[in-house]
């Protein structure tokens, strides 16, 4: 019994820290759809001249955009908004 408490609580911690570090994809996709798409289409992730070139890259990129519309996303609407325009577009490796 004294064995089981601790490996059941590693065993929590690590499934809490896998969720806590997933992205939430489709929520990164409707608020992109919902705020970037009014400034500009998907174009400006598909030209071949692109500035951004790295994922850190592009959730700064989110961020600038985010706080250039004036949003009040949490950081985790950032990520998910980049993991989704990571995944959809630019493909960057993590």
């Amino acid at each position: 019994m004294n064995k089981i408490l601790p490996t059941l609580l590693t065993a929590l911690l690590v499934l809490a820290s896998n969720q806590v570090s997933a992205f939430d994809v489709a929520e990164g996709e409707s608020l992109v759809n919902g705020n970037c798409t009014s400034c500009h289409g998907s174009e400006l992730y598909t030209r071949k001249n692109r500035l951004v070139s790295s994922r850190p890259g592009l959730s700064k990129q989110v961020k600038r955009c985010e706080l250039a519309l004036g949003l009040t996303w949490f950081d985790e609407d950032v990520e998910n908004a980049a993991e989704y325009l990571n995944q959809r577009f630019y493909r960057f490796a993590k």
